[in-house]
């Protein structure tokens, strides 16, 4: 050992087992302090780390307890034990290995334990950075393709500072950048315990890097559910080039409202969004969908001639079923005041289908008319498919009207209660055509939204230059805060399956991560089946699985981690942990992090506000810190109580009600 390991020594240890050991502090050390040859060191902290050497490495172990007891083994006269002389004990537990010389590496786990009576160490920051490896925070840029950059010395972070350790003094807690924004995150806490400032703040830190090179590729798009971040990132764009984009999401379809396209929505979407039943009204759902593209005036030929199809079809079914005339001319003129094209409508076919003394004589001219005479004329085309749904734009209402085709082909072909069976699909979306909180999805398909890739860039903060595309945007906050959650549920899942579908289909692959920042998730990403239509938990799953292969990271945030999707929170591979003090969720983080001891796990009932605990592969041992203050902070500052109780008569509220039409009008 060297002289300076030495000059460090603090104890002795005088009892090893495999999990735990016990050490004797020297004699004369006063409420467990030490004076070192560089600093006074406080070493009996619970958390804190000591280094104890054998061989060529050290032996990294926390404590865990601290205890004293009376050398002489009495008390004095008073009944007190004699503080200067008790023995001093300190309980660890080995966590490491760590390499005495160079700049080698800490490792999980213990190969070699210490003999009886080895000293045991106080840490250096130099041994802290080495534990936690964030002993170079900046480091080099690289150009396109690992060649030089511009310019020559900039500069890219390695680590990101998230706060300081409450164990170690002015210690800053770092995380590797690739580790902890390569997977999913989970931020985690009771509410008002800290978690929207301690996501602010992570950005901020992120976002604020004084030299070139900024974090120009980085994409947050930011769910916010309570419209608290804009606040928090608005003063980025002025003081790091950094780009912040916010979009409303009210409801309606007003031109400086966010939007979605209703042919955005893929099969499965609309599926879950109508309440299809697999059996029965899917498949009508399906055709529909791939009909309503036809009703564009530039389908007009098209879509004659399948309404021709369905209809001359439907009426020859009837006109050569067993039912009596009269009941034939009843349903056939029934149909055609519904349904009618300028070529098979009651004014050609009524001289046909008038029934006259009981028989209906014109029968057979009607069925040639309409079906054909020795394999020519007429309007049922055997070989005529019809159109599969890829997204094409379509006028919302044009749906109502192709479900009605759809299910009158299957009259056609004798199904006479599919219409019963799909009733309740059908009243689903008329609901949808007059609720106004669905203004948004039903907005005319005559705009310049009709690309998905435009309108994705647009999501993804990217504006078009020659040659491809730029970053002009960091942070996109979808703002959420005035719809209701079956809404916040439909536009997340659709807005993340679409980045989703991109990523997976980008070449090169995995080269333009985006992270989508769940605020609040328990609301929409739930681990029991969603109440509402749309069940975005769906989507989520997915992408906490198979996301990362393809550059797309999921950073949750949540105040209820026992109702988060256990899929979802499996998958996560960080997590930032504020005050929990539910006991499921206590025990739902147990059980997701099974290698985090509970000596750590109690204290995320007491931790105090802008404290967390952070864990995971971004950080070597878990560590307990304070929170860097976000400035400005989001919009989520607790009410002060005091303040708004006690004042003067007369003091005008400040609550601004709104009439029922002006709150629907208002962002």
């Amino acid at each position: 050992m060297s002289f300076d390991d030495r000059k460090r020594a603090i104890g002795k240890v005088v009892s090893v087992a495999a999990d735990r050991f016990v050490v004797e502090m020297h004699a004369g050390t006063d409420n467990f302090t030490v004076v070192g040859f560089d600093d006074v060191h406080y070493v009996a902290r619970l958390g804190s780390f000591l280094m104890i050497p054998a061989q060529a490495e050290y032996v990294v172990a926390e404590v865990v307890g601290l205890r004293e007891r009376d050398a002489s083994g009495s008390g004095s006269a008073d009944g007190q034990l004699d503080k200067v002389n008790s023995a001093k004990y300190l309980d660890v537990v080995p966590v490491g290995m760590l390499p005495m010389q160079g700049a080698g590496k800490f490792r999980f786990g213990v190969s070699l334990f210490p003999s009886l009576y080895a000293d045991v160490l106080y840490a250096l920051d130099s041994e802290l950075d080495r534990i936690f490896d964030t002993d170079a925070a900046v480091v080099p840029s690289i150009g396109p393709d690992d060649g030089p950059c511009e310019p020559a010395d900039a500069t890219r972070f390695r680590n990101l500072a998230i706060g300081q350790s409450v164990i170690f003094e002015d210690y800053e807690v770092k995380v590797r950048i690739d580790d902890f924004f390569g997977g999913h995150v989970a931020v985690l806490g009771n509410t008002g315990s800290g978690k929207s400032c301690t996501i602010a703040s992570i950005l901020q830190a992120l976002f604020e890097k004084p030299d070139e090179h900024h974090a120009r590729g980085a994409t947050f798009v930011v769910l916010d559910v309570n419209g608290e971040y804009h606040r928090a990132f608005a003063e980025l764009p002025d003081q790091a080039d950094i780009g912040v984009q916010r979009v409303v999401l009210d409801g309606t379809a007003a031109d400086d409202m966010f939007r979605v396209p209703h042919w955005f929505l893929d099969l499965s979407e609309w599926e879950l969004l109508l309440q299809a039943s697999e059996r029965t009204q899917v498949p009508i759902l399906r055709m529909a969908l791939g009909m309503a593209t036809l009703f564009g005036t530039n389908n007009a030929g098209a879509l004659n001639t399948y309404r021709n199809h369905i209809l001359a079809t439907c009426l020859t079914q009837i006109l050569g079923d067993e039912t009596p005339p009269g009941a034939k001319e009843t349903r056939i003129r029934g149909i055609l005041q519904r349904f009618k094209t300028a070529e098979i409508n009651i004014a050609v076919l009524s001289n046909w289908i008038t029934v006259s003394y009981g028989n209906m004589t014109a029968l057979g001219s009607a069925y040639d008319f309409l079906a054909g005479k020795d394999g020519a004329g007429g309007f049922i085309d055997p070989d005529l498919k019809f159109p599969d749904y890829d997204g094409s734009p379509f006028d919302f209402t044009a749906l109502g009207d192709a479900i009605d085709l759809a299910l009158l082909y299957q009259e056609a072909h004798g199904n006479r209660q599919i219409r019963d069976y799909c009733a309740q699909m059908v009243t689903r979306f008329k609901a949808l055509e007059e609720r106004s909180d669905y203004g948004f999805l039903r907005h005319d398909a005559d705009d310049n939204q009709t690309d998905p890739m435009s309108f994705l860039s647009g999501i993804l903060g990217l504006t078009t230059i020659e040659g491809g595309h730029t970053k002009a945007a960091q942070i996109i906050i979808i703002d959420m805060n005035a719809v209701e959650d079956e809404v916040v549920e439909l536009v997340s899942a659709v807005m993340s399956r679409m980045i989703f579908r991109l990523l997976r289909q980008a070449d090169p692959r995995n080269r333009f991560p985006v992270h989508l920042l769940l605020e609040e998730a328990h609301r929409y990403v739930a681990s029991t089946p969603s109440r509402y239509a749309m069940d975005a938990s769906r989507i989520f799953e997915r992408i906490a699985k198979e996301g990362r292969k393809y550059g797309l990271f999921l950073l949750v945030a949540s105040q209820r981690p026992s109702e988060l999707s256990k899929t979802v929170l499996s998958q996560c591979a960080n997590f930032v942990v504020h005050r929990i003090q539910n006991p499921d969720d206590l025990s739902q983080i147990r059980q997701m992090t099974p290698f985090i001891s509970d000596s750590v796990l109690r204290r995320l009932p007491s931790l105090p506000k802008q404290h967390a605990l952070v864990f995971g592969n971004s950080v070597n041992l878990p560590t307990t810190f304070k929170v860097r203050s976000a400035a400005p902070l989001p919009a989520s500052d607790d009410a002060r109580i005091v303040d708004l109780w006690f004042h003067e008569a007369g003091r005008p509220s400040l609550l601004k009600l709104k009439s029922a039409g002006a709150a629907a009008a208002a962002p």
